[in-house]
């Protein structure tokens, strides 16, 4: 299991790294123009430490793997972690709506992939709080 959680760490590394892209990608410049100050910087600060926490994450599951699997608050840790990406999961189908999607192949295959890493994380830190 410990080669899984160091799979998930990296994984989670470079999901925090891709955040750095997030502005330009999306156009946050015009498409946040319209935004409030308040709402404008809630966007931005939001982002930036949702970014920390997935690299943070991701650390943890590199350099505490061991730990993680073998001890009762590593097993609490990763019953958190499931429960994190369970919801995460459950949201890429119940809070994005399909037309941000269907029918656009690059969109369909991003769908995809993060449906498949959302589901592989929150197996993961099931299995690892799960087994004895």
């Amino acid at each position: 299991m410990e080669t899984h959680l160091k799979i998930t760490g990296i994984i989670l590394i470079a999901l925090s790294l891709l955040h750095i892209f997030f502005p330009v990608y999306f156009n946050w410049k015009k498409e946040l123009a319209g935004l409030s100050l308040i709402n404008r910087q809630m966007m931005q600060v939001h982002t930036f430490f949702l970014a920390l926490f997935l690299l943070l994450m991701g650390l943890l599951c590199i350099t505490s793997a061991v730990e993680l699997t073998s001890t009762v608050i590593g097993k609490r840790i990763a019953l958190g972690l499931f429960i994190f990406w369970l919801a995460r999961l459950v949201i890429q189908f119940a809070g994005y709506s399909s037309l941000l999607w269907k029918g656009k192949l690059t969109e369909t295959i991003i769908h995809i992939i993060f449906s498949f890493l959302w589901t592989y994380m929150s197996i993961v830190f099931f299995v690892v709080y799960y087994r004895p």
